[in-house]
């Protein structure tokens, strides 16, 4: 998302998705044996990630997890941000009926954190000064997390706009995570570094930037990349497994927990393809409804963490914490 503002493959989405489901551990049923089965080795014990009113940690199979807030962003509902193919009307009657206020967007930002026994992984990093004072708190926000900046050895990054890769560099454009690894998709990087603007933060970053090309594996059998097309020339979900149980990081794919999923044809200023991240947009919400999936959600209210069900013709968002 860029805040103020600033034909996808149905078939190959949806057969991502549905393919990443079924490789899934619980998809695969070990043959019964009668020999005594020899004791694994057990995994080190994750250190629990404290909460607090802006961190929110759960788990995702064996691994330690939480919501990270950065802050929010909130525009008024006249059409220049979401559903500007729509009246102001349209709008708030779909706001309206959803108990939301008719009159502004009101949007989170939440990077995740994941700790693995062996790495700290980070998906985006928040605006940090770029848009504001809404925004930024992820430093601090990391702190009451007990998590060390140093301590981050990847970072994953959905798309190059300023609310997802602000928090890379510090104040001064140096490295805000100094010995993390930054994984962006090669159609990403290439677009993100013609930004006069990110300038001073693409030199910062360059020398720990690793390419990807779409659906690589990043971290083997945890980190996979999922190709959502549509929002940026290189906008990329992660699926994040653990055991039996796995989260799909979605990154811009959506950004308003009614609007993007109750109207997924109502045009968003941000995505540079409209039609394609439209398509995206309902070939994810079908396949995700179908499976069950596990959403995490950048933009949603914060913390972000649910899954769409199917309602009538159409889908909704259910947030974990309502559940």
């Amino acid at each position: 998302m860029r805040f103020p503002v600033r034909t996808v493959a149905l078939a190959s989405t949806l057969a991502t998705i549905a393919a990443l489901a079924a490789c899934s551990p619980a998809a695969e049923k070990p043959a019964a044996s009668s020999t005594p089965a020899v004791a694994e080795a057990e995994a080190p014990k994750i250190a629990p990630i404290p909460a607090s009113a802006d961190v929110l940690p759960f788990a995702i199979g064996e691994f330690q997890a939480a919501a990270l807030r950065d802050g929010g962003l909130s525009a008024p509902n006249d059409n220049k941000v979401l559903a500007i193919n729509k009246t102001r009307k349209d709008v708030a009657d779909l706001l309206t009926a959803n108990s939301l206020s008719p009159d502004t967007i009101d949007l989170s930002v939440q990077p995740l954190l994941v700790k693995t026994q062996d790495k700290v992984l980070l998906f985006d990093t928040g605006a940090a000064a770029l848009f504001g004072p809404t925004l930024g708190k992820l430093p601090a926000t990391l702190a009451a997390a007990g998590v060390d900046p140093a301590s981050v050895t990847d970072i994953f990054i959905s798309h190059g706009h300023g609310d997802h890769v602000g928090g890379l560099v510090k104040p001064d454009n140096t490295l805000a995570f100094p010995n993390a690894a930054i994984h962006i998709s090669a159609n990403e990087w290439a677009s993100f570094k013609g930004q006069k603007a990110m300038a001073a933060l693409v030199t910062a970053v360059t020398p720990k930037v690793v390419e990807f090309q779409p659906d690589a594996e990043l971290v083997p059998g945890v980190v996979k990349v999922v190709d959502i097309k549509g929002h940026t020339p290189g906008h990329s979900g992660y699926l994040i497994t653990s055991k039996d149980q796995s989260l799909l990081y979605i990154g811009d794919t959506m950004h308003h927990s009614v609007i993007s999923v109750q109207q997924p044809d109502w045009t968003i200023a941000y995505d540079g393809d409209a039609a394609t991240a439209q398509a995206s947009r309902k070939a994810l919400l079908e396949s995700s409804a179908a499976s069950g999936q596990r959403i995490y959600a950048v933009h949603f209210p914060f913390p972000g963490l649910g899954k769409f069900e199917k309602k009538g013709d159409g889908f909704v968002w259910i947030a974990e914490s309502a559940q």
